[in-house]
């Protein structure tokens, strides 16, 4: 990964934000910008060379991973010895204004912030900066896309999994259990997320985690799963119908997927986001589903499983090329059923490259 370049990008963008430094401290976005893959760490940006905080912990292991930047263990904690930094090394009296230190207020705790402005002398101030990492972190560039697609062909495969797992009767925790234990095989750092496992009447719940409750004899079971590697994420959902198929199941199924794939189709450069949700709510409204379609049509995927764009109404973003999102639209009838299906895909050019591999038919068992 080209650590260094993302680091001038934002470094180029301080002064347009009138910010004399950017303290980051949200794990991912530590990550995407030096390299740094452990839990305790504070990155700070300036005009300068970029300074990264640890403690003892990490020392070997900010040696090996961190890039682009000088590397400070600390004795106390990251922030604190991060405070110490800028209290020292921005000088008050170089322009009659205050010192803007940005900080990531999504991710600083009340508490953080307070210990954070308590140790910082009255001539530097702390401001909630825009979400600007996380606006990079949108557009992918081809090394992480194909970090995207190893994820999701990794992902992909615990599918087959399920299908030999889904029996009327099985618990929902055994088909996620046999899931997760195929991925750490394969060689998965981890679950994206808490495996959706929900079968019969949960299936109607949008994130119905595996539960003790047994498959029925008849009803469908969505399956909504992903892995890490690398670093990154997948993510993935199919819907499959356990017992004897009806025509008014195999009529809502048809529906959805309809509408995914319609909204698969509608995402290119110059889309917005809500445009592709909304094609994906006139396809089930057509189908007079869309009432129960109460969720996002999709989100960005990368270092972390939600990122940046979320594709629904009135979302302004504009799709560009190299930004990998989900399509996932879905029906939930409360008490009786649900439906959802979800793919991964990148926007290329031209339009888009679906990423999931996995067959949309209906699997019936």
């Amino acid at each position: 990964m080209d650590h260094r370049s993302r680091q001038q990008r934002l470094q180029n963008s301080l002064s347009a934000h009138r910010l004399d430094a950017l303290l980051v401290t949200h794990p991912p976005n530590i990550r995407y910008l030096c390299g740094f893959t452990g839990s305790a760490g504070v990155l700070i940006l300036t005009g300068k060379r970029p300074v990264f905080f640890t403690d003892g912990r990490y020392t070997e292991q900010a040696q090996a991973e961190v890039q682009g930047v000088k590397i400070v263990i600390a004795r106390k904690g990251a922030l604190a010895a991060a405070a110490a930094w800028l209290s020292g090394n921005l000088k008050k009296g170089r322009r009659a204004s205050l010192i803007g230190i940005g900080i990531e207020g999504e991710h600083l705790t009340v508490a953080a912030r307070s210990r954070l402005a308590g140790a910082l002398p009255s001539g530097l101030r702390l401001r909630e900066m825009p979400a600007l990492i996380e606006q990079a972190r949108m557009v992918k560039d081809d090394e992480e896309i194909a970090c995207l697609r190893s994820a999701v062909n990794l992902g992909s495969s615990l599918f087959d999994r399920a299908l030999e797992t889904i029996r009327p009767g099985v618990r929902e925790t055994d088909v996620a259990a046999a899931m997760e234990y195929a991925a750490r095989l394969a060689g998965a750092q981890g679950m994206s997320f808490d495996t959706i496992i929900a079968s019969g009447a949960r299936s109607a719940l949008p994130h119905g985690r595996a539960s003790q409750a047994v498959i029925p004899v008849e009803g469908f079971v969505v399956c909504d799963f992903g892995v890490i590697l690398a670093g990154y994420c997948s993510d993935m959902t199919r819907t499959v119908y356990v017992g004897s198929l009806s025509a008014q199941a195999r009529g809502v199924y048809q529906a959805v997927k309809q509408a995914q794939q319609a909204a698969v189709d509608a995402v290119r450069p110059g889309m917005k986001v809500s445009e592709v949700d909304q094609v994906a709510r006139k396809s089930l409204q057509n189908s007079g589903l869309a009432k129960y379609f109460t969720h996002s049509t999709g989100h960005g995927v990368g270092l972390e499983i939600h990122e940046a764009p979320r594709l629904a109404a009135g979302q302004p973003q504009v799709l560009l090329p190299g930004m990998v999102i989900t399509i996932e639209p879905g029906v939930y009838v409360p008490g009786k059923w649900g439906v959802r299906i979800e793919d991964m895909v990148v926007v290329t050019k031209q339009g888009c490259e679906v990423l999931t591999p996995t067959s949309k038919e209906l699997v019936a068992i």
